[in-house]
């Protein structure tokens, strides 16, 4: 039940079945995760040329068909004939998902549980896994293929956007040159395509519970599972260990089942949430695309709050600021304390504030004094003080004196 088992370049097989419907209106709206928004929009703007080409790409006749060879020749095709209760289960998901495609079932060698999509615009082909038609009962078998259909209704939405997207970040991974921001996003949009996915999954049996099951299943190889249980399970661990995901194409089992009963239940805050737990505060050392963006622009407002310190904001540190930011302007927004707090931003990117900060207390000798106590007071501000007096000792060469004294006076501040 992978994103990374997501495949292009397979035809459509013979027996083939095609549906299509809108999804009940009860179920919650299945639409892109924000960040899937955020870096095709990225993409369609800062990569035009990259754009054009990746969606102008056609698979040809004949290496689809090399590949439809390779399909029959690795699995067994389950027909209608053969298998008419997981083809008319998989008929009322592809009309619950909303999905115009034909769809052809197979069964793979490989003993583990699971599954995959083999894509091509208007074709989905869904490869099972191991005894899935045995171990899992309707609702579940429904949550599975939700969940791999729902990969197929992400890469067709907005005329094939998303799935444009994910052809450049395959293309960027199989590049050796490839950068270290290009491998972060195809980390995250892979992260987040699962959880697209396993939405679909719960759109599919029309209950979380099925989705959060298999999710259980198909990491243990159990044949009974208690969904509730491993909620409880999960919460217990959130409780005391809130780290963001580490996995490279899938977010933990335990993350995917909080996210999709979250999700189903309708939980306000589920955007800031996965958030928090797929990508963490803003850090320096793991920059994305789109994170790359948003240090820049965090930066910007930065420098903005320390010219409005009246010994931080002279002429030389306003050509500083030009410095950075070639057009500047007169009227530039100010980074408010809640974006610089420890939810939001690591101690990476604090340590690279402190680099700004001294950029501007030590422009102006005449100022020195009094915009080094400023960036201090700062610094304070952002939970880092004792680091930015190290930065001053390390970086701006100031002595045990000098050092003492600032202490001193920071020491007498209300705030301090």
């Amino acid at each position: 039940m992978a994103s990374n088992d997501v495949q292009d370049g397979i035809g459509k097989a013979d027996g083939g079945n095609t549906h299509s419907a809108a999804p009940p209106p009860a179920s919650p709206v299945l639409a892109p995760l924000p960040y899937h928004a955020a870096l095709v929009a990225h993409l369609k703007r800062a990569e035009a040329e990259v754009w054009a080409w990746a969606s102008s790409l056609s698979v040809q006749a004949q290496h689809a068909q090399e590949l439809r060879a390779e399909l029959l020749r690795k699995t067994y095709r389950l027909t209608p004939e053969s298998h008419p209760q997981a083809h008319a289960i998989c008929a009322a998901v592809v009309q619950r998902l909303g999905i115009e495609a034909a769809t052809t079932l197979y069964q793979a060698s490989d003993g583990a549980m699971g599954a995959s999509l083999w894509y091509l615009p208007g074709e989905a082909h869904v490869v099972l896994q191991g005894p899935v038609l045995e171990r899992l009962d309707e609702t579940e078998l429904s949550a599975l293929l939700g969940h791999e259909l729902a990969h197929y209704r992400l890469w067709a939405l907005d005329g094939g956007d998303y799935y444009t997207a994910q052809r450049i970040l395959d293309h960027c991974m199989a590049d050796p040159l490839a950068a270290a921001s290009h491998a972060e996003s195809a980390r995250l949009y892979s992260l987040y395509t699962e959880i697209y996915a396993d939405r679909g999954a719960a759109i599919g049996a029309q209950s979380a519970t099925p989705a959060i099951a298999i999710l259980v299943k198909v990491h243990t190889g159990l044949g009974s599972v208690d969904p509730a249980a491993y909620l409880r399970q999960a919460e217990e661990l959130e409780s005391t260990d809130g780290r963001r995901s580490e996995g490279h194409s899938h977010p933990e089992s335990y993350l995917r089942a909080q996210a999709v009963e979250r999700w189903w239940r309708g939980a306000a805050d589920t955007d800031a949430w996965l958030r928090r737990r797929l990508q963490g505060p803003l850090s320096a050392d793991r920059l994305d695309l789109l994170d790359q963006l948003e240090l820049s622009a965090l930066t910007r407002r930065f420098i903005a709050r320390l010219l409005r310190v009246e010994a931080l904001g002279g002429e030389l540190a306003q050509q500083q600021a030009r410095a950075y930011f070639p057009d500047w302007g007169a009227d530039e927004a100010v980074a408010g304390d809640d974006e610089l707090s420890a939810e939001r931003i690591d101690d990476s990117v604090r340590r690279y504030l402190h680099c700004v900060m001294l950029d501007f207390a030590l422009i102006d000798e005449a100022q020195r004094e009094a915009a080094v106590f400023e960036a201090a007071r700062l610094a304070h501000t952002l939970g880092s003080r004792s680091e930015f007096i190290t930065a001053l000792k390390r970086d701006a060469g100031l002595g045990k004196r000098e050092l003492d004294k600032l202490a001193r006076r920071l020491d007498k501040e209300p705030s301090a």
